[in-house]
């Protein structure tokens, strides 16, 4: 599975979902494009899924929402287990909620 990390999240969270094709919005040239840009962006490139800690319904894009207090990895590491397996069962256009 393809997975888009929003630019608003540390980027090292990537490493915590090795068994799928993980990038940033920096390395997939789509950083600093806002909200609708940023997903016809994505779903023109090919992802799946873009991570993020924003709301963002109603896209054809998946997108699981980290809900942590900040955006710092320390706080969110550990949401990557509980979303690991929410992309094993994902389907297009479905928002996924993981606290």
């Amino acid at each position: 599975m393809r997975l888009s990390i929003n630019e608003c999240i540390d980027q090292r969270l990537r490493f915590l979902f090795p068994e799928h094709d993980c990038q940033t919005a920096g390395f997939a040239k789509l950083a600093g494009l806002k909200n609708g840009r940023l997903l016809d962006a994505a779903e023109a490139a090919g992802f799946d899924v873009l991570i993020t800690v924003q709301n963002l319904s109603g896209r054809m894009i998946s997108i699981p929402i980290l809900c942590a207090q900040t955006n710092r990895l320390h706080e969110l590491a550990p949401l990557a287990p509980s979303a690991a397996l929410a992309l094993a069962s994902i389907t297009p256009r479905q928002v996924v909620t993981i606290k």
